[in-house]
């Protein structure tokens, strides 16, 4: 992923750079907002419910109030009295029936009970058969008297606001309790409906014996409301109710007693903060693309600009990959940009400068390593022709040793001339192509110049190299590395000794594995062994052998280097191309 990364533009980074951050961005800052508005959303329901209980209760009381105070001017009238004394229905109707109906709804109800709570009257409203009998909420309320009792009544299954008056007349020894009066409201969907539209839109729903008794709720939602557990008086639930989403509010409703007989729960729909949430996440999103769009292509816009020094330093540093020395940026603005291009250009002059005194360095130096080379291989077989000479000359030798010293002077002789040749080529940029070679041939001629050598130190010296191993090689320049390493090896062990050279296959290379019984190579020269003029441990060794050596593998695609782990002798691996 990274190396894709990688080869994409720096524009197109940019531009892909900038589109996360923008939308990481808004994305943040739309959450924000989103959780801000939904905080302030349920807060605001939650006060909106908190608002629709106060006004609940405001009015429930003043209705209750009403109830009241109406009942206690009925209970004080004297000719009321006068008319509950007789505890003729007809009288007391006729008393007390005209002065209630201009005082209270229609849909109200009043009741004249006898003091065990017979209904002796009723003054008002649409009665069930219980309420013309009997109600037992009169003795409950007795414990009060004379005090008025308020509170919440169940009857036949219906749900009523009362107020319980009691009506006393004075006795020989005291006040006697007459009558009572029983006024009151039924809670219904109507009176339900009424205090939704009196709180602005809250929805109620009274429960009594485990049911819904009145409610401005479907009875999908009304069942699902009624599972729901009670909230806490005052406290605030989250509910799911017939696919909508509410904040509940519970309270209480007691009786006369003071003793729960049913629950209120009023609540409030999140659809209209829903819809208004969707609202703001949509135009979260238009601004958002609208942002991200004028950003990027502003942000195109500034990065062609910003780029386009950059491009063209790139195309400067490519020309100049190519060897256009010549190549100028043009400057156009004096800011880090401009800077940078005068910069490149005064490089670009330094390096043509340069490079030119670097090519006649290049070459006097190429000339004075390719002299110190072929010196250094002179020096071999110079040494044999004059060695040779010198015993023809003043010796008395047999006539094979003769023959061998002229056959020796003979090659040495043609070694020179070949490296000779080598350096006209080299001069007139000629090279020598590979020839395919047994790799046991080009050994053997170099252990044959050193044969005389290795027998006067007492050195015994061993071949094992397969015969079938061929490679294409330049065949002069590797017999002279083989012949650096034994002249070496030699050179190391002047008291005797022995020298091994072997060779193996390998998947794609040829391992040939140089080794002798000398006392090996000093831990402070081994990791400067390939360099140049470092030599240690012969008399005349300029430090260029292994050096050339070296060269001479690397040109082949090869390797050369040294076992670090022997511990008697020195051991060198030459690693050749199949």
């Amino acid at each position: 992923m990274l190396a894709r990364l990688s080869r994409v533009s720096l524009l197109w980074k940019i531009l892909l750079s900038t589109s996360m951050a923008l939308t990481g961005l808004f994305a943040i800052t739309g959450w924000i907002v989103q959780d801000n508005a939904i905080r302030a959303t349920s807060e605001s329901l939650d006060d909106e419910v908190r608002a629709s209980f106060q006004a609940y209760d405001s009015l429930w009381r003043s209705r209750a109030e009403m109830l009241a105070s109406v009942s206690l001017v009925l209970s004080r009238m004297p000719d009321v009295r006068a008319a509950f004394g007789t505890g003729d229905e007809a009288t007391i109707r006729d008393t007390a029936g005209e002065l209630w109906a201009k005082i209270s709804r229609q849909d109200a109800i009043f009741l004249v009970t006898d003091p065990h709570g017979n209904v002796i009257a009723s003054l008002g409203g649409r009665l069930e058969s219980a309420l013309q009998e009997s109600l037992p909420v009169v003795r409950a309320a007795a414990a009060k008297f004379p005090r008025q009792a308020s509170g919440f009544m169940m009857s036949s299954g219906r749900l009523y606001q009362i107020a319980v008056t009691p009506v006393y007349v004075q006795a020989g020894g005291g006040p006697g309790l007459l009558d009572v009066l029983v006024a009151g409201y039924a809670v219904d969907d109507a009176v339900s409906k009424s205090l939704k539209e009196a709180t602005g839109g809250s929805e109620f729903l009274f429960l009594s014996e485990g049911r819904v008794v009145a409610s401005t709720l479907g009875s999908s939602a009304n069942q699902r409301i009624q599972a729901a557990k009670s909230a806490p008086p005052r406290g605030l639930e989250r509910i799911d109710a017939g696919g909508a989403r509410y904040t509940m509010l519970g309270t209480p409703l007691l009786d006369v007693e003071g003793k729960p007989i049913g629950e209120l729960r009023i609540l409030r729909s999140f659809e209209s903060a829903r819809h208004h949430i969707a609202i703001l996440q949509r135009n979260i999103v238009l601004v958002w693309l609208a942002a991200v769009l004028l950003g990027l292509a502003l942000m195109y816009a500034l990065a062609r600009w910003i780029l386009r020094p950059v491009r063209e330093l790139d195309q400067a540093a490519a020309e100049v990959a190519r060897g256009n020395y010549d190549y100028r940026i043009p400057v156009t603005s004096q800011d880090e940009f401009g800077r940078l291009a005068r910069a490149f250009n005064a490089m670009c002059a330094s390096i043509q400068d340069g490079r030119g005194e670097l090519i006649r360095h290049e070459r006097i130096s190429t000339i004075g390593r390719l002299s110190t080379s072929i010196v250094h291989d002179l020096r071999n077989p110079l040494a044999a022709i004059y060695g040779g000479a010198e015993m023809l000359v003043d010796g008395e030798l047999s006539p094979s040793q003769v023959q061998r010293l002229a056959s020796n002077i003979y090659r040495s002789s043609r070694r020179v001339q070949e490296l000779l040749q080598e350096l006209v080529d080299v001069g007139r940029g000629k090279s020598h192509a590979p020839e395919v070679c047994r790799v046991k041939d080009i050994i053997a001629a170099a252990f044959e110049v050193y044969a005389g050598e290795a027998e006067a130190q007492s050195v015994v010296m061993k071949i094992d190299v397969p015969e079938n191993i061929e490679l294409p090689l330049e065949r002069a320049r590797i017999e002279r590395v083989f012949m650096n390493l034994i002249d070496n090896a030699l050179a190391a062990m002047p008291d005797g000794g022995s020298l091994r050279i072997s060779a193996e296959t390998q998947a794609s290379a040829v391992v040939i594995q140089v080794r002798d019984t000398g006392p090996g190579i000093a831990p402070d020269i081994r990791s400067r062994l390939f360099q140049p003029f470092v030599s240690a441990g012969k008399k005349n060794g300029v430090g260029l052998g292994l050096a050339l050596s070296h060269q001479t593998v690397l040109d082949h695609g090869g390797e050369l280097w040294v076992d670090s782990q022997t511990v008697k002798g020195a051991c060198f691996f030459l690693k050749l191309p199949l």
